[in-house]
């Protein structure tokens, strides 16, 4: 892991079987921002647009969700964010699994009290998808 004071990005994932919402974060706020999401089809995960992110964002560290049942078990789910995991390691960047349990609901509960105080429009599932992964994000980055 790398050192809190010491500068570095990440870049958070929140695999879904049709979505994977991304976030981009960094060290020294402690902070991440939404970055959208890429296409999760039955051919699998879109790696030419993660690639394209990788290369825009240069991260140090790549962050995946890691949805563990409640007991903190793996399930179905769990098993394959794993193994998208470990498909990231083709980009030859660390990567790291984050326990997400919670961050979608969290993140549709954050969307949805934004949108009852007029911060923001209607709410799409992608968008819950992004901001999961940005939970994640900062979940990783306060673990520093």
């Amino acid at each position: 892991m790398p050192e809190p004071a010491v500068p570095a990005t990440i870049l958070a994932f929140d695999y879904g079987r049709r979505r994977i919402g991304v976030a981009a974060g960094q060290t020294i706020t402690s902070s991440a921002g939404p970055l959208g999401t890429v296409g999760n089809a039955e051919s699998g995960p879109d790696f030419e647009r993660i690639g394209r992110l990788i290369a825009e964002w240069r991260p140090d560290r790549l962050v995946v969700g890691l949805p563990l049942s409640i007991d903190g078990s793996d399930n179905d789910m769990s098993r394959v964010a794993k193994e998208f995991a470990r498909e990231l390691a083709r980009f030859d960047v660390p990567v790291e699994l984050v326990d997400e349990r919670h961050t979608s609901a969290e993140a549709g509960a954050e969307l949805k009290e934004a949108r009852q105080s007029g911060g923001r429009g209607r709410i799409r599932k992608a968008d819950i998808d992004s901001a999961a992964a940005v939970l994640i994000a900062e979940r990783y980055l306060s673990s520093l």
